[in-house]
């Protein structure tokens, strides 16, 4: 068969413009959203909590809510026109500093860390995308910042998922920088308070990420062909270590791949979490995923890194309890690997994609927004999930 030959005078675009020239027409679009959904100055606010929510986030009754309200003792709720009392996240947390000092034992309010405590570094990793790894990592840190602990989260994700959820488009907003890789880089690293952000969930605060990040990963083999690059793997631990006293977890949304902010990421880590979609093509990938992170792992110990953590869990994400084959997969984790897959899976929900294309979580959204029984399906799952997680922590500093 002849080959067939390109006409010269045909016009042909190149791939790197056009790839270029989409990226700056959905940087524009998603810019132009963001204005429309958050005017006038385009920042996010957290939504108000009906006085249930707030209970139940708090482990009251409404009616104790009610009495203290009706007391004059704590914050006053805002009163819809139906005469209902609604919370604010800012009022949440006042209550629970108040409700602590009568609390019957330390920390049934404000949970974090006590005199002697270390502080919980969650990556949350997996190597295959749609795994739901930054649903995951967002849900978890504002659970734990709703629940009275003081969270970090950081975005090592060069796509920069989990900072468009929190209202920070890259493209845009970190024109100068402004991410973890300031903190960690090797030429004139920045204290890592430079690069927190306070967030409009009290209690959460995040370090942005954008494609800077990948200038970590061309970096590091430099920096180690001179001899400059130390043990490189501790430079997301060392930077952590300024900011040790000002929170209690630490969430860190880690790259889809096995380079070098991902490595460093697990030398910091206290506890990992690997999200698994229970489909047979994703623990297929995931079985040589495991087997180069114990590779690389194992690299990282030789040089003198101790690789012991609190814990490690799997977690099951986009699990839907009707598809039969699924299940088996599930079963079949549940068997080879134990107490290891958490008990509570993460259900796939269309409350949660739905509230993705407006850049919210389902914390952050009305119930209703959804019907009922969908949104209050998708948040009892996500509940169980990051309080299972909670838990974990608990017993990491030896309380039941």
């Amino acid at each position: 068969m002849e080959p067939v030959l390109l006409d010269p005078d045909t016009p042909h675009e190149d791939l790197n413009g056009v790839i270029r020239q989409h990226s700056e027409w959905l940087a524009q679009q998603l810019h132009a959203q963001r204005e429309s959904l958050f005017p006038p100055d385009a920042s996010k606010e957290m939504r108000k909590f009906t006085s249930g929510e707030a209970a139940t986030l708090l482990g009251v009754n409404d009616s104790y809510l009610r009495k203290l309200h009706l007391d004059g003792k704590g914050p006053s709720p805002e009163l819809t026109p139906g005469n209902r009392r609604i919370y604010s996240v800012a009022d949440i947390q006042e209550l629970r500093v108040l409700l602590e000092k009568t609390a019957r034992k330390p920390g049934d309010y404000l949970p974090g860390r006590r005199d002697g405590d270390h502080l919980q570094i969650i990556g949350v990793m997996n190597f295959k995308g749609g795994s739901g790894k930054t649903t995951s990592s967002a849900h978890l840190a504002q659970r734990l910042a709703l629940k009275g602990y003081r969270v970090l989260a950081i975005d090592l994700d060069p796509q920069a998922s989990l900072t468009a959820l929190h209202g920070v488009q890259p493209e845009f907003d970190l024109t100068e920088g402004g991410t973890l890789y300031d903190a960690i880089r090797y030429d004139d690293p920045v204290p890592i308070a430079d690069v927190i952000r306070k967030t409009y969930i009290p209690n959460l605060d995040l370090i942005p990420g954008n494609l800077e990040l990948m200038e970590f990963e061309h970096e590091t083999p430099r920096a180690l062909a001179q001899g400059q690059a130390g043990l490189f793997f501790f430079r997301v631990k060392e930077a952590l270590t300024q900011v040790d006293s000002d929170y209690d977890v630490v969430v860190i949304d880690c790259p889809p791949q096995l380079g070098f902010l991902t490595m460093s990421a697990l030398s910091a880590a206290t506890g990992v979490l690997v999200t698994i979609h229970p489909e047979m093509l994703d623990v297929m990938s995931m079985s040589q995923f495991l087997r180069m992170t114990a590779d690389l792992m194992d690299v990282i110990a030789e040089s003198g890194a101790d690789m012991s953590h609190d814990w490690m869990r799997y977690l099951l994400t986009r699990y839907e309890p009707a598809d039969a084959p699924q299940n088996r997969i599930v079963a079949f984790l549940r068997t080879m690997y134990g107490d290891k897959v958490l008990n509570a899976p993460m259900l796939k929900s269309t409350a949660i994609s739905d509230a993705g294309l407006t850049k919210q979580t389902l914390y952050e959204v009305e119930r209703s927004a959804f019907t009922r029984s969908t949104y209050d399906r998708a948040i009892e799952s996500l509940n169980a999930v990051n309080d299972e997680i909670a838990d974990l922590i608990q017993k990491t500093w030896g309380r039941e």
